[in-house]
């Protein structure tokens, strides 16, 4: 029998919301980290909480320098234990030999192919044995997520539990929070980034761009998501 998705007050806390979702998932929970704003937020709420939080990371063999920074900040800061994840090589290397280093700028189907190598293969197996997994996911990011729930259903994982415990934070809150607590931050934010992911698929966004602009820039706003939060 499926986990019955739990009711949360309007009023509940990212605390409550981790709290309450990894209580109904009945199993072990990791965060999805990316090192970003969101996800570094959500290790310290859960540090500063006292709730055993899983943390696993997807490295797509594309990501930056300064990501990976955070990555080692976070371990002495917190002790913590990360999980890495990679592209099988069976795949990334007929990708490459056949279509090039930079084939998912020359249509949404092969980015989205990218995308499937790199980041939803390996995410499929690290969530293979989880009960729930956190994200840092959060409504006002862009327009594709606009109708997220704090927990949710993964109907594309196993019907497992989705918990976005950011949702209704701003960007105006997290950076707040970071700032407060002092948290380890990637240096790309101070250079204009918003929104960090592969090297290659992300810049830095214009004044009064939105935060995810800077993702897939090439691509219309309402395909700016990667595969592992399809819905």
């Amino acid at each position: 029998m499926k986990t019955k998705i739990p009711e949360l007050s309007p009023n509940a806390s990212p605390a409550d919301i981790l709290r309450i979702g990894i209580e109904a998932a009945g199993g072990p929970v990791s965060l999805a980290c990316s090192f970003s704003l969101e996800d570094v937020a959500i290790i310290d709420i859960a540090h500063q909480a006292g709730i055993k939080l899983g943390v696993f990371a997807l490295d797509t063999g594309r990501l930056n320098e300064e990501t990976y920074e955070v990555a080692d900040a976070l371990k002495v800061r917190y002790h913590l234990k990360i999980e890495w994840y990679f592209p099988r090589h069976e795949d990334v290397e007929p990708l490459e030999r056949s279509e090039g280093l930079f084939s998912f700028r020359e249509s949404l189907d092969k980015r989205h192919a990218c995308c499937q190598i790199r980041k939803v293969e390996p995410l499929s197996r690290a969530l293979k044995e989880l009960s729930g997994w956190v994200t840092g996911m959060r409504r006002e990011q862009s327009i594709t997520r606009g109708d997220l729930k704090a927990i949710e259903r993964d109907t594309l994982n196993g019907g497992i539990l989705k918990i976005n415990p950011l949702i209704d934070w701003s960007e105006e809150q997290l950076v707040s929070y970071s700032e407060e607590q002092s948290l380890p931050k990637n240096r790309l934010y101070s250079q204009g980034y918003r929104s960090i992911g592969c090297a290659p698929c992300t810049r830095a966004v214009k004044e009064g761009e939105d935060a995810r602009a800077g993702r897939w820039w090439w691509e219309n706003p309402e395909n700016k998501e990667c595969g592992l939060h399809r819905r």
